[in-house]
């Protein structure tokens, strides 16, 4: 996880500089702000926040660890050379696939359809459309005044609300109604605000659009199997 992360960007943002681009876009993640476990429960998560790289360390969470990190190196690196830089920091995107394979993002909704588990986790992610990222990324590349960092999130769910709205459009499938941490209290969203990048004109497509098209089109790929009574049903209407 690191060598690509870091690496990577180091050398993205050499490149850049060499080339005089005129602005570079880094896709970095909501995994480079939000892992700070000294942040208050009432604090809201801006983009002023940075995860904690000791945290991220002792939780094994490399993931954000190397985020953290290659954005950290990305902003060095700008102002080093003189790179105007502006940063993304997406949530979990969800929304149709491009790719023929499943990346990790989506394999987080196909395994409560294919009954991979049997439970859902007692955890909060922040979601968004796949569409909203990519448009978040051109309207702070063609917006002169757009600069620093923007959360790309349309809102936090609980597992359980996710799963909810899985069962809803789609009862077909053995979605878990259960949670797999019945002793603790059920985990709370943190508070986050979206209004930088809302402010560029961004209007996010409602996570239940989210679920719902993330569902067809694994089904239109083939990577989840319609079940066979909902396919008879479809061909006689």
């Amino acid at each position: 996880m690191m060598e690509p992360a870091v690496t990577g960007t180091k050398n993205v943002m050499t490149a850049a500089a060499e080339a005089k681009v005129r602005r570079v876009v880094l896709t970095s993640s909501i995994g480079a702000v939000y892992m700070d476990p000294n942040r208050s429960p009432d604090a809201v998560v801006d983009e002023s926040c940075w995860s904690d790289l000791e945290y991220c360390k002792n939780t094994k969470n490399l993931y954000c660890y190397g985020k953290t990190v290659a954005e950290h190196s990305a902003w060095d690196l700008a102002k080093k050379k003189g790179v105007d830089l502006v940063v993304v920091n997406p949530v979990v995107v969800l929304g149709p696939l491009l790719q023929p394979t499943v990346n990790a993002s989506i394999m987080h909704i196909l395994k409560y359809l294919n009954g991979a588990v049997k439970t859902y986790a007692n955890a909060v992610q922040g979601y968004v459309h796949v569409r909203d990222v990519a448009l978040a990324h051109i309207v702070v590349f063609e917006t002169p005044s757009a600069s620093g960092r923007y959360i790309c999130s349309e809102r936090m769910l609980h597992r359980g609300e996710v799963v909810e709205i899985l069962a809803k459009f789609f009862p077909e499938y053995p979605i878990p109604t259960k949670c797999s941490d019945e002793k603790n209290p059920r985990k709370q969203p943190y508070k986050f605000t979206n209004q930088k990048i809302k402010d560029l004109g961004i209007k996010f497509i409602p996570v239940k659009q989210c679920l719902y098209e993330t569902v067809k089109s694994l089904q239109e790929n083939g990577q989840l199997p319609i079940p066979k009574q909902v396919e008879d049903s479809v061909k006689t209407h």
